[in-house]
């Protein structure tokens, strides 16, 4: 019998009080965890600020496990007990997020537990390989990939539009949401976690850094503009992401990308990117 089948937790949303077990459980994997740890290093638990409610499976209040629920859902360091109970508590509300991302085996039996409830899904990418590096790149970085400015918004916009489309199936921008995309790109921008080549005017490469904290950081968003693929342009300006990302940002980069992408794959592993874990995405 396991630790885990000994275990009779209680799920409960996580107060102020909670905040050191919260970074402690998080800081067990820095990498694996950038985006709720990003969340939680500027907003603490205060679910106006996080944007998203944290639930925690507790025994004697001892944390264990933990889900972030806002417009991502993401476990976190979840078992098959935290995950029933997890599920208990999700199962009757409304669903409000647009996708389940995390470690595959969380989310997969996460998503076995709700689908009855909250299907179904608009697809599931159950293997997307996890990559880190935390290490100078193996490959030269292309000198003209640089931190975007405000002056480069109108340029980013429609390519990081094209990019959302082409990556998730649906646009950024629809229903209305024209002006919040804008204003989150330029969020991103200012952050100086906008990266990318423009050459005459024509964003020809681009990257973006999600999420960061002291330790990781996780890159998205990655695209090379359609006339300008297959000429071996994605390792470089990934290698020049990821010089500047570990220079001004944290010392390990990371992402994830979909088994199926076999150009992206080869030039991730081409500047250094190696597996660490696999990762499942659930999108609606």
């Amino acid at each position: 019998m396991t630790i885990d089948n000994l275990l009779t937790g209680v799920v409960r949303g996580i107060g102020s009080g909670d905040l050191a077990q919260v970074q402690a459980l998080l800081a067990a994997d820095p990498v694996v965890n950038c985006f709720v740890d990003s969340r939680v290093r500027i907003a603490g638990t205060d679910p106006w600020r996080l944007g998203g409610d944290l639930w925690g499976y507790f025994t004697d209040d001892r944390l264990h496990s933990m889900v972030y629920v806002g417009a991502n859902l993401v476990p976190i360091a979840t078992t098959p007990s935290s995950r029933a109970a997890f599920a208990d508590r999700l199962r009757p509300l409304p669903r409000r997020c647009s996708s389940f991302v995390g470690p595959a085996e969380e989310v997969q039996d996460l998503w076995r537990l709700l689908e009855p409830a909250w299907g179904p899904a608009r697809e599931v990418r159950s293997n997307q390989p996890f990559l880190a590096m935390s290490s100078s790149p193996l490959v030269a970085a292309d000198v003209r990939v640089q931190v975007a400015t405000l002056a480069d918004l109108d340029l980013l916009v429609p390519a990081c539009v094209e990019m959302f489309t082409d990556e998730v199936g649906v646009s950024p921008v629809s229903g209305g949401a024209a002006g919040g995309y804008r204003a989150r790109i330029a969020e991103i921008i200012r952050a100086g976690h906008a990266l990318a080549r423009i050459d005459d005017g024509e964003v020809i490469f681009k990257a973006e850094i999600g999420s960061a904290t002291g330790a990781a950081c996780q890159v998205q968003g990655v695209w090379v503009a359609p006339a300008y693929r297959g000429r071996g342009l994605a390792a470089p300006g990934m290698s020049a992401v990821v010089n500047i990302a570990r220079a001004t940002i944290a010392p390990a980069v990371s992402l994830y990308v979909n088994d199926f992408n076999f150009s992206a794959r080869k030039a991730y592993a081409r500047v250094g990117f190696e597996q660490s874990e696999t990762f499942t995405t659930v999108l609606f």
